[in-house]
């Protein structure tokens, strides 16, 4: 990646200028405490350095160098962001004329607030990652067969295996979770990795281990195109992405590609169709719901819609066609959720109109799951990653 040696050396000047402020402060409680946060202050902008000149867009670049600019970027990230909200709360202790009473209310509060963010962020990387969390939703239906009234269909999504690394445990964990909940069938909407396909490859064990009786169907995220590498050349992109779906086949999960499945039991059945990621705004549009979901199969009664990006509910989906269910990801929440007196509140929803969770227009019905992995930074503040358990019934 080229770093734009100018903005860069602004954004190191100003957090050494906040960290100039905080010594100011350090100096009179403990000198040995100042010259901890000096040296502290020159690792992380070195870390900063290090972590900008990996070579994030190449397709050369190996897991491990993109993982460890991650992190290195992530750690300076959660050390300045507190320091920058500590400056906010505690500025007025910085004027002379107030009392030193209150200089001290002022530096105190603002320590606290940075303690607490602190915390909070590196809580949100170090613990909530690992918390999946099972949510049952139950979603009704007059159009039901006798034989799929309380079907259990498990939802997962936005896998993003890249931000693990080689590290298996969350995986193997969310495998377990769902092969104990013995669903009906499994579907994943996307996202398996992040860049390319390599990220997969220490998992592929793992994720073979994911039964139902009606086996596990997948679909293509947004990520899974290698659009987010610079590849030499179209065949090379073409040949990277034709292993991730040749691997997905290869560990037993039935993918579609803008094609669609029956499930039947007894004399009933589901339609199960499976889009390809719909584009809008910057994404790349790789969806044919024509194709995916023709003339000759529209007399089945009950269809599920997979889907990775939830716009397209509301844009081509509800009020518009007949499908009853869609199941979408690709949100992440943002990767922060905050939950208060029952109700979820994310900077998605500046993004998303449907962003997590179960939305409902009629008899249609949208559910948005928040993903497992990650993308971008290795956090997730309150948006604990998720496995839904959605029952149908026949209304």
């Amino acid at each position: 990646m080229r770093i734009n040696w100018i903005a860069l050396t602004v954004f190191i000047f100003l957090n050494l200028l906040v960290d100039w402020l905080i010594d100011r402060k350090l100096r009179r409680a403990s000198k040995a405490l100042s010259l901890f946060h000096r040296l502290l202050s020159l690792a992380l902008q070195v870390m900063l350095v290090v972590g900008m000149a990996q070579p994030f867009g190449d397709s050369a670049a190996s897991d491990g160098q993109l993982n460890l600019a991650m992190w290195l970027l992530w750690t300076y990230i959660a050390c300045y962001v507190p320091k920058y909200l500590w400056l906010l709360v505690a500025w007025p202790s910085f004027i002379r004329r107030l009392p030193r009473g209150v200089k001290r209310c002022f530096g105190t509060a603002g320590a606290c607030v940075g303690l607490l963010t602190f915390g909070t962020m590196w809580w949100g990387t170090l613990v909530t990652p690992g918390r999946l969390q099972v949510n049952e939703v139950t979603v009704s239906s007059p159009r039901l067969g006798q034989a799929f009234d309380g079907y259990r269909l498990v939802h997962i999504s936005d896998l993003h295996l890249g931000t693990y690394g080689t590290r298996t445990a969350i995986v193997e964990q969310l495998v377990d979770s769902v092969n104990r909940l013995h669903p009906d069938v499994i579907v994943f909407t996307g996202d398996l990795v992040s860049r390319c396909t390599s990220e997969a490859l220490p998992f592929v064990d793992a994720l073979s281990r994911l039964k139902a009786r009606d086996g596990v169907i997948a679909i293509l995220g947004n990520h899974d195109y290698d659009d987010y590498c610079r590849w030499p050349d179209s065949q090379a992109k073409a040949c990277d992405h034709q292993a991730l779906c040749d691997l997905q086949r290869q560990m037993g999960w039935r993918l579609l590609c803008n094609e669609h499945l029956i499930l039947t039991h007894d004399s009933d059945s589901v339609l199960v169709i499976g889009e390809e990621n719909y584009g809008e705004g910057h994404f790349v549009n790789y969806s044919d719901l024509a194709a995916a979901y023709p003339d000759s199969v529209r007399r089945l009664p009950y269809k599920i819609l997979l889907q990775h990006n939830p716009v397209q509910w509301r844009e081509q989906i509800v009020g518009q066609t007949d499908i009853d269910l869609m199941l979408a990801g690709h949100t992440h929440a943002m990767q922060m959720m905050v939950t208060l007196f029952g109700q979820k509140y994310s900077p998605a929803s500046w993004r998303y109109r449907e962003w997590g969770g179960l939305y409902s227009q009629g008899n249609q019905h949208l559910y948005v799951n928040i993903g497992i992995g990650m993308v971008g930074v290795p956090m997730r503040i309150g948006a604990t990653p998720e496995i839904t358990v959605i029952q149908l019934k026949i209304k």
